[in-house]
């Protein structure tokens, strides 16, 4: 079993900053891609921020410049840094990760895993 754990959400006034956490644990052979989604009330949910295994990045242009994503590899941790937060933030942030795991023996393969949520809401 592999379980993702999101950690560091809150309330927070707006200009404020918050860091988000996503620890992964379980039968895991590496990790690809991880990376932080949003919901908000009544939208989609969408793509914040993704980090590869080599650590190049993207953002959603609505936080490029105030977020910055991280990951730990020996960890298996990725953290997301914001910064200068805005009552638009205010969402359920999911973290994601493409796990390389062994479900049959001889054989790995990729599976996406989502994290529980945390709710960060910034108020004015």
């Amino acid at each position: 079993q592999v379980q993702l754990v999101e950690s560091g959400g809150g309330l927070v006034q707006a200009g404020g900053s918050l860091r988000l956490s996503c620890a992964a644990s379980g039968s895991i052979f590496s990790i690809n891609a991880m990376g932080w989604y949003r919901q908000a009330p009544g939208k989609q949910r969408e793509l914040v921020a993704v980090i590869t295994s080599g650590g190049s990045t993207n953002y959603a242009d609505s936080v490029k410049g105030r977020f910055t994503i991280s990951r730990d590899n020996a960890k298996n941790t990725v953290y997301l840094q914001m910064n200068s937060l805005k009552p638009e933030d205010t969402a359920v942030y999911f973290c994601n990760a493409q796990i390389l795991r062994s479900v049959v023996p001889g054989r790995v393969g990729e599976y996406d895993y989502w994290g529980q949520g945390t709710q960060v809401t910034v108020s004015t």
